[in-house]
Formats: C-alpha cells, structure tokens, sequence
C-alpha cells in the first residue's frame, strides 16, 4: 500500500523487504526473505530516496496511518503473538509501542478533527471490547464491552507462556492453556495446537479452534510457534522459505518431547495434534516424521505440495513466497519427499481429515488423495467433507457439526469415549 504524508511530499508504502532492489532486507545469512514479512518505506518523491524504516524493527507491519494531526506515522502490527499499535516519528526515528487495553487488536480507526482512535480487540482469556484512546494526553477508557454479561458466570483456566530452545538456539515460543479446574495431581490429555505457517497464531479469544473451550472440555492445550513465523524478525521468517516441515516440524515435535518431558501431569499415551490449511500440512508431515502423537486432525491440509502449487490462484501465490525460485521440475526433493502424499507408508497415527467441497484456496483433492493412500495402505482415517463450505465453514449450521466433529474425534481418542464420535457417524455396511 501507498499513503501520502501530511504535506503530500512523501509516500508512506508498505511490502515485502525485496521492494526497491531489496532496500529493507535485513538478514544476517544469505536467505531469501519472507514477502509476507512486510516492511515500511518513505519515499521522498523529489528525490526519489527510500528510506527503509522498519529494516531492524521486528513486528510485521499489517495497517499504516499518515496521522495529519501529529505528523506521527501509526503501524498495526503482528508482534510475535501480540497485535499492537506503535508509533513512529518521522523526525527522530523512533518506534514507540502504545499501551493497548488487549492483546490482539483487530479494528482501528483514527478521528479525522481530534487527536484520538478507537480500537477494537480482545484477549487469550477476554472476548472483544472497545476502547476510546486520547492520544495527546495519553489516556483510554473503555467504550464497549458487549459480552460482558454473556461470560459473566464463566470460568477460564489459568494460562501462561512456555518456551524452548530449539537445537538450533533459537526461542520458540508458546502457551498452556488450563482446564478451569486444573487439578496438577491428575493426569490430563494433551493438544498440541500450531500453524507452522508463515504467520503466527495469536492470542486471540475465541476463533475457529478455541483453545480456551478445548481446556474447558478437559484438555490441556499447548499453543506454539515454530521457525518461519513474521513478528520476530526477518532471520526467523525467512526459515518459512522453502521450508516446507524441515525446520517448523522438527521444532513442533522437539517441543512436544521437551513439554511432555517438564509436564509430568499430562499423559503421554492421549497427544494429539490438530492445525489448518498450512498447519493441516503440518499435521500430515508431522505423522510421516514422528509417532508421539495417538490421534492428528487436519483441515485443509495440503498433501502433495506440487499439486497444490499447480491448482488454483492462491496456490500458486501462496507458493511463489513459500517455495520462492522453486519450481516441480527444479526442485524435485522439496516437491516430491516433502510432500506427505509421497512418505504415506510412515503414517500410522489415526488421522481426521476435514475440507469443505468448495475450497478455493486449498483444493480438495489435497485431503481425497491422502485419504485414499492410507485407506489403500490400511492405516486408521476418516474423511468428513462440508458441503457447499470453502477454505473456512462459514454456515452456522455446518460450522457446529463441523467443531462437534472435531470434539468427537478427539474425546475418541485422546478420553477412551467413542460414543460421540459414534453416534455421529455410525459404521454402515454397503
């Protein structure tokens, strides 16, 4: 994107760290970097200069503003698994992070005539609220808070950060979730939940795959983000490309190991795995590399990685960031032995798969040729396909029989109760 400053004599743009023959690349190794890392720049437009001003700044720019009032440049950005609000000062250089009321902020607006914004967002533990910030004098009050009522009575289970070093050094990071009455005497199943992607998966309340109902139902729930994730800085996104399950897997089961190894409360024998689209790539490579986990859910996965470059628009520009420079016929190992398709005899996990029929971004046929290998092989799959539904289930109705899908398949596995998942899809004999 492109926005005028105040004046009109400079641009304020936004893109990848390859923009203006690579002017915002900062990477300590020869590597190329991650376009969905994205980078700010002023362009003088009398002199054509460029000034690569987010170069050494970590966050991922998502939004920027040209605030007319204070000549003050303003970035929504991914902070690791934070999304926050810093300001910049064209005169100075200096970045200064704001004192958002939430961890992940989601919509902002900027008064036209008053020096204030309005935001929106919510928490790992707080649904969405509204805030008012006066930003001349530094002050918030709160202005909406319309689930209040709504979770009133209801009680959330401790969470907290927990992080490793992985065998290459770097900090991974993530977070437990609790059941409400976690009890550390007992023995509880474990769910590991991740993207693997090229974005990490924020603290965020609610969402397609709630942590917080998931430890309400008795699991504890351990979030994290491995190599190649934006919001920690051009070196550890740039892991992303053509990665592709070399570093990230290696990080989600070293983790899984070391979690398991310092959480002596959960039970080793009830690990399951659960991630979508990129992260549902994961969680198929995941069972051809390891078998710590008894049970893997995967929606929307991707199993032949050249397949999915070939079909659709999104796959091939989601492809040409993840597998920049490589190519089917130039790269054949990347293509080929990491595509999970290609290594189904090592898969033995009981493994759900998920799709919508109408998946514009991730066709299909990525979940129906990996169903096919395992039945084929004779391995324990399911294939539950949502009519009508894309990339996300949208339908009210569908997306409840598609989350109770879920929950059944893991209460399967991970509790010794089959019953949900039976009575939700009975064996029928043809």
């Amino acid at each position: 994107s492109a926005i005028y400053s105040p004046d009109g004599k400079k641009l304020l743009v936004t893109g990848s760290a390859a923009m203006f023959h690579g002017a915002g690349i900062h990477l300590k190794r020869a590597k190329i970097p991650n376009d969905f890392d994205i980078q700010a720049y002023i362009y003088t437009l009398a002199t054509k200069n460029v000034q690569p001003i987010t170069k050494n700044f970590n966050p991922t720019i998502e939004n920027a503003w040209w605030n007319p009032l204070d000549h003050q440049i303003y970035f929504k950005t991914t902070d690791r698994t934070y999304v926050n609000i810093w300001r910049y000062n064209p005169e100075t250089g200096r970045f200064t992070a704001l004192p958002m009321k939430v961890d992940v902020v989601n919509n902002v607006s900027f008064s036209k005539n008053a020096p204030f914004l309005s935001y929106s967002g919510s928490s790992i533990s707080h649904p969405a609220t509204g805030w008012l910030y006066n930003l001349k004098e530094n002050r918030q009050s709160e202005v909406a808070n319309p689930e209040n009522a709504f979770y009133a009575n209801v009680k959330f289970g401790k969470t907290e950060d927990w992080n490793f070093k992985n065998k290459n050094g770097l900090t991974i990071e993530g977070r437990i979730y609790y059941p409400p009455h976690y009890d550390p005497n007992k023995k509880y199943p474990l769910l590991v939940y991740y993207y693997g992607g090229t974005v990490p998966t924020t603290r965020d309340f609610g969402g397609r795959y709630p942590k917080n109902l998931f430890a309400a139902m008795g699991y504890i729930v351990y979030d994290l983000q491995p190599s190649g994730a934006t919001g920690y800085g051009q070196d550890f996104s740039a892991l992303h490309v053509n990665g592709w399950g070399k570093q990230n897997a290696s990080d989600i089961i070293e983790g899984t190991k070391k979690f398991l190894k310092a959480h002596p409360q959960v039970n080793p024998k009830a690990v399951g795995c659960l991630g979508a689209s990129y992260g549902g790539y994961m969680t198929m490579w995941l069972q051809t590399q390891t078998d710590i986990f008894t049970t893997a859910i995967a929606h929307a996965g991707i199993s032949n990685i050249a397949s999915y470059w070939g079909q659709g628009y999104w796959g091939y520009l989601y492809s040409s960031v993840a597998s920049a420079n490589s190519f089917p016929w130039n790269n054949k190992k990347l293509y080929v032995d990491h595509s999970p398709l290609f290594n189904a005899e090592k898969i033995h996990t009981p493994m759900l798969l998920l799709q919508g029929t109408a998946d514009t971004n991730v066709p299909t046929g990525e979940s129906i040729q990996l169903y096919t290998a395992l039945k084929l092989l004779g391995r324990p799959v399911e294939f539950v396909e949502i009519k009508g539904q894309n990339h996300h289930i949208i339908d009210y109705n569908k997306r409840i029989l598609w989350q109770k899908t879920i929950f059944a398949w893991l209460a399967k596995y991970l509790k010794n109760q089959p019953q949900w998942w039976d009575s939700m899809y009975p064996k029928k004999d043809l």
